[in-house]
C-alpha cells in the first residue's frame, strides 16, 4: 500500500549556517563529548602554536589551566594575521576562528608542515566554548577579538602596544557546559604524557603546562629529539648499546627522521608519527622502516660471516627487543580515516626505506662492536623463533574451525558467522560453570582459563606457546600470532574478558590485556577486545532489589532506602546464579561492556613495561604514588 509524504519539500532540507553544525554534531569533529573530546580542545589550539614551531617560528608555548576552567595557551610564533581576507572580507584571525576548513595549512602559504589536516581545530574549539578570546601581538600591537559559542562579539581591534619584538598569539576558551556535561575536569597526567611526546617530536621546543587548580607546573624541551625519546621509552630496561641510531634526511616526500636502540628484552615498541601524529595504526612509513631494518640486517650479517649460506633473519627477528621512533614530515600528508591512525602516501615507504638503509648501513660500519651485539640478539632471536614456530604449529594444528578440533574447555556457539560471535574468556571453572549456564548459546561462547596465564611482557615467544591457558586461547581465537597472525581467521568479532571483581580478578585482567597488547594489538585496533561489567553489590530493600555497578551508585542508592538495607558484596562470578550473570552482565539488552583502545600508543607501551617489565622500581614508584587511591583491597 503506497504511503503519501506531505510536507517534503526544498524548505524542509535544513541548512546548519557557520559552525552551528558543529554545536549541533559536535562528535563528527571531535570525536565525543565525553572527557576524550574536552581534552581534544587542547590539543587543537596547542597543535597550532606546534605547526608554528614545525616551521621554525616558535620555540616556547605554555598552557594553562585556571580552577574555573579556563584554558590559555600562548605561543611566540608570528601571530595569526589580523588583516583583512581578500575574498572574506573580514580579518582573517575571524575567518579562521569562525568559519571550517580555513587556515594557513591550505595552499601552501602558511606553512610547509602541519599537524592540522582540516582546517578544524581552532573554530571548532571556539563553536564549543561558551566564551574564547584570542590576543595577536603582532606589528608592536596587541590585537583583540571575543566569541560568545562561536559568534564574534565584534570585530577585531587593536587594543594596546607591545615591545616590537613581541610577537605571537594568546587563546583563552572555557569549554560549554551545555556541550560538555559531565564537566570541565582536565586531567594533568593526560595532557603531560601527550605534551612530553609533543616536544620530543620537536627538537628545540619549550612546552609548558601549568594547572592552577592543583599548583602542578611542567616543562619539556628536548634538544637531543627522537634520540631522547627512545632513551625515555628505554629507561627501565637493559639496553644492548647505550649510543642509538640516528638519521635525519631531506627527501622529495619530506623530512624522515628515524632513532632506534635495542634493549634485552623480547618485545618490539615502534612508534611511528607523521607531522607530530601518532600514527597508531602505522601505514606507509612503517613498511618502509621495517623492509629496511630486515634487509639492512642480513646483508651486514652475511657480509661480515654470522649467517652461513641460506640462512637469513625474519622480520621478527630483527625487531625483537628493539626501541624506535620513525617521524615524518611532509607537505602534503594522506591519512586513512579521520582519526589520522594510518599514514597513505604511497612515495613514503621508497623514502623511509632508502633513509634508513643509507644510515643504519652506515652506522654498523662505523660500530662493529655495537653490530656484533645487535646481531647476535638477532641470531639468538631466530633460533628462539624455530622453537616457536614448532610450538605454534601445534597451536594452529588444533585450530580449525570445526568445533572438534577446538579445545575441550571451551563451550563453543552454534553461530558461524564471526560478526555475530562472542567469546567470553571467564576466570575460573566455577564463574565458568554460570557462564556456561547463564549464556545464549547462540552467539556466545565461554572460555574459562585455569589460574594466572604466564606474564608476557617478560617471556619471549618460544616459552609463551609453551604455556597451557595462553595455547588454549590461541587456538579459540584461531587468528594465530607472531608472523603467522591473520585476522581473517579471528572465529569471534567481540572478546570480552570477565574477570571477578577483586585483587586475582584485576591482575588476570591485566596479564590478558598484556597478551592482546603485545601480541594480538591488532585485535584491540579493530575495537574487538571488551570487558565486562559485573555489578560490585546487591541492595535488597524490602521487596525491592537492585544490582548495583560503582561505588557512587551504591550510595546514591543507600540514601534513597536507607540505611538498613541489605547490601552483598559480590567479589566472584561464580557467586551468581547463572540466570543472575545473564541478566547483570551478559544479556545484551541490559549489559555494559567496556570497549578496550589505544589512544596512545607510546603511553600503553610505557605503562605495559612499567606494571609487567623486568625492573622493580618504577612499579614499586607507582604502588607508592598512587597507594592512596585504592577504594577496595582484599584482605
Amino acid at each position: 500500500m503506497a504511503t503519501t509524504v506531505t510536507g517534503y519539500d526544498a524548505s524542509s532540507i535544513q541548512v546548519l549556517e557557520g559552525l552551528e553544525a558543529v554545536r549541533r554534531r559536535p562528535g563528527m569533529y571531535i570525536g565525543s563529548t565525553d572527557a576524550r573530546g574536552l581534552h581534544h580542545l587542547v590539543r587543537e589550539i596547542v597543535d597550532n602554536s606546534v605547526d608554528e614551531a614545525l616551521g621554525g617560528y616558535c620555540d616556547t608555548i605554555v598552557t594553562r589551566i585556571a580552577p574555573d576552567g579556563v584554558v590559555t595557551v600562548t605561543d611566540n610564533g608570528r601571530g595569526i594575521p589580523i588583516d583583512k581576507h581578500p575574498k572574506a572580507n573580514i580579518s582573517a584571525l575571524e575567518v579562521i576562528m569562525t568559519v571550517l576548513h580555513a587556515g594557513g595549512k591550505f595552499g601552501g602559504g602558511g606553512y610547509k608542515v602541519s599537524g592540522g589536516l582540516h582546517g578544524v581545530g581552532a573554530s571548532v574549539v571556539n563553536a564549543l566554548s561558551e566564551w574564547c578570546r584570542v590576543d595577536v601581538r603582532r606589528n608592536g600591537k596587541l590585537y583583540r577579538q571575543e566569541y560568545r559559542r562561536g559568534v564574534p562579539v565584534g570585530p577585531v581591534k587593536a587594543v594596546g602596544k607591545t615591545d616590537p619584538d613581541d610577537h605571537g598569539t594568546t587563546t583563552s576558551f572555557l569549554a560549554d557546559t551545555a556541550i560538555f556535561t559531565a564537566g570541565l575536569d582536565y586531567d594533568f597526567d593526560q595532557l603531560i604524557n601527550w605534551f612530553r611526546e609533543t616536544a620530543y617530536l620537536t627538537r628545540g621546543l619549550k612546552l609548558t603546562l601549568i594547572d592552577e587548580r592543583s599548583d602542578r607546573e611542567m616543562s619539556f624541551h628536548f634538544e637531543g629529539g627522537i634520540v631522547s625519546f627512545v632513551r625515555h621509552l628505554n629507561r627501565n630496561r637493559g639496553v644492548v648499546h647505550e649510543q642509538p641510531f640516528y638519521v635525519q634526511r631531506e627527501s622529495a616526500a619530506g623530512l624522515v627522521e628515524v632513532a632506534l636502540q635495542y634493549n634485552d628484552s623480547y618485545g618490539e615498541s615502534t612508534h611511528t608519527f607523521a607531522n607530530n601524529i601518532n600514527t597508531i595504526d602505522g601505514g606507509t612509513h612503517l613498511s618502509g622502516f621495517k623492509s629496511a631494518l630486515t634487509r639492512t640486517m642480513n646483508d651486514y650479517a652475511k657480509r661480515n660471516g654470522f649467517l652461513k649460506g641460506d640462512e637469513t633473519l625474519s622480520g621478527e627477528d630483527v625487531r625483537e627487543g628493539l626501541t624506535a621512533i620513525v617521524s615524518v614530515k611532509l607537505a602534503e600528508p594522506q591519512f586513512e580515516g579521520q582519526t589520522k591512525a594510518k599514514l597513505g602516501n604511497a612515495e613514503v615507504a621508497g623514502a623511509v626505506q632508502g633513509v634508513v638503509t643509507e644510515g643504519l648501513n652506515q652506522f654498523l660500519e662505523e660500530n662493529p662492536q655495537i653490530a656484533r651485539r645487535v646481531i647476535e640478539k638477532c641470531i639468538n632471536a631466530s633460533r628462539a623463533r624455530e622453537a616457536a614456530r614448532k610450538a605454534r604449529e601445534l597451536v594452529q594444528r588444533k585450530g580449525g574451525l570445526e568445533s572438534f578440533s577446538l579445545p575441550g574447555k571451551l563451550a563453543d556457539c552454534t553461530e558461524r558467522d564471526p560478526a555475530r560471535a562472542e567469546l567470553y574468556i571467564v576466570e575460573g571453572d566455577s564463574a565458568g560453570g554460570s557462564a556456561k549456564q547463564g549464556r545464549d548459546r547462540r552467539f556466545q561462547a565461554i572460555l574459562p582459563l585455569r589460574g594466572k596465564i604466564l606474564n608476557v611482557e617478560r617471556a619471549r615467544l618460544d616459552k609463551m606457546l609453551q604455556n597451557n591457558e595462553i595455547r588454549t586461547l590461541l587456538t579459540a581465537l584461531g587468528t594465530g600470532v607472531g608472523e603467522s597472525f591473520d585476522k581473517s581467521k579471528l572465529r569471534y568479532h567481540r572478546i570480552v574478558l570477565m574477570t571477578d571483581a577483586d585483587v586475582d580478578g584485576s591482575h588476570i585482567r591485566t596479564l590478558l590485556l598484556t597478551f592482546f597488547f603485545r601480541h594480538l594489538e591488532q585485535l584491540i585496533l579493530d575495537g574487538h577486545v571488551f570487558i565486562a561489567q559485573p555489578p560490585l553489590y546487591k541492595v535488597k530493600s524490602g521487596k525491592e532489589e537492585a544490582w548495583i555497578y560503582n561505588d557512587e551508585e551504591l550510595r546514591t542508592m543507600l540514601e534513597r532506602v536507607g540505611d538498613k538495607a541489605e547490601v552483598q558484596r559480590y567479589k566472584g562470578l561464580g557467586e551468581m546464579n547463572p540466570d543472575q550473570l545473564w541478566s547483570t552482565t551478559m544479556d545484551p539488552a541490559k549489559r555494559t561492556l567496556m570497549q578496550i583502545t589505544i589512544d596512545d600508543s607510546v603511553e600503553a607501551d610505557e605503562t605495559f613495561d612499567m606494571l609487567m617489565g623486568a625492573a622493580v622500581p618504577p612499579r614499586k614508584k607507582f604502588i607508592q604514588t598512587h597507594a592512596q587511591e585504592v577504594q577496595n583491597l582484599d584482605l
